[in-house]
């Protein structure tokens, strides 16, 4: 692809667009990861934890031819997120729940570039195929994301530290990203179909049940969890 041509400005609008509209989850989970850090340390995490994310995906990127022909892949990142987002809101409320992830600075950015790892597949996947094959498009495409996670992940930080709920909310939309990874791995089209190419009625109900299940099934775990955390002790 020509260097500034009109197909090269194209596809980095494309992607411009893609890691706007995906950044937004890892801007939930870098900010639910540090939310509990002390004040001198929460910025910190935020740029050193999208850093860290920033140089795995770009190994993913690198790597996603390699990646695609992987069968699973999607589901397995898919499941490990739903994990992710169960701890993040089972980690909301006492003390006793603050595990590591929760209270110190490597704990948050292991989680942070975890989830990314497994959120980032999205991204890889779509800034590839956008860039058409083009390094320097891929690298651009990078680049962007950086300012975008770091600015999004402030912003929702601030709204967690004023209203709580936004957790909760927070790992919904985890959950939501989730369930469309599973949605979209290979191995899975023969039974959910793909929306392509059209999809059957009972089809339909199922890619809606694996969304329901995905996000039900997250809050209230975490909402149990946190119960079992803020039960008194009854050998206490």
């Amino acid at each position: 692809m020509e260097l500034f041509s009109t197909p090269w400005w194209s596809a980095l609008l494309a992607i411009v667009l893609i890691d706007l509209v995906l950044a937004g989850d890892n801007a939930i989970v870098i900010a639910l990861a540090a939310r509990n850090l002390p004040p001198r340390l929460k910025t910190r995490a935020i740029v050193w934890g999208t850093v860290g994310a920033i140089v795995v995906r770009s190994t993913m990127t690198v790597g996603v031819v390699w990646l695609l022909q992987i069968p699973g892949l999607l589901l397995v990142g898919g499941l490990g997120l739903l994990w992710i987002a169960y701890k993040l809101l089972a980690e909301q409320g006492g003390d006793e729940a603050h595990g590591e992830s929760a209270s110190t600075f490597w704990g948050a950015m292991k989680t942070i570039i975890v989830a990314d790892a497994l959120m980032g597949l999205d991204n890889v996947l779509g800034v590839a195929g956008a860039a058409q094959g083009a390094f320097d498009l891929v690298v651009i495409g990078l680049l962007i994301s950086v300012p975008i996670v770091v600015l999004g992940s402030s912003v929702v930080l601030k709204l967690v530290e004023r209203f709580p709920s936004v957790i909760a909310l927070g790992a919904a939309v985890l959950a939501l990203t989730a369930a469309q990874m599973v949605l979209s791995e290979p191995l899975l089209m023969d039974y959910l179909g793909d929306p392509k190419a059209g999809l059957t009625q009972v089809q339909q109900i199922g890619r809606w049940a694996v969304y329901l299940v995905a996000v039900a099934g997250v809050l209230l775990a975490g909402r149990w969890r946190r119960q079992q955390h803020a039960a008194p002790d009854p050998q206490a």
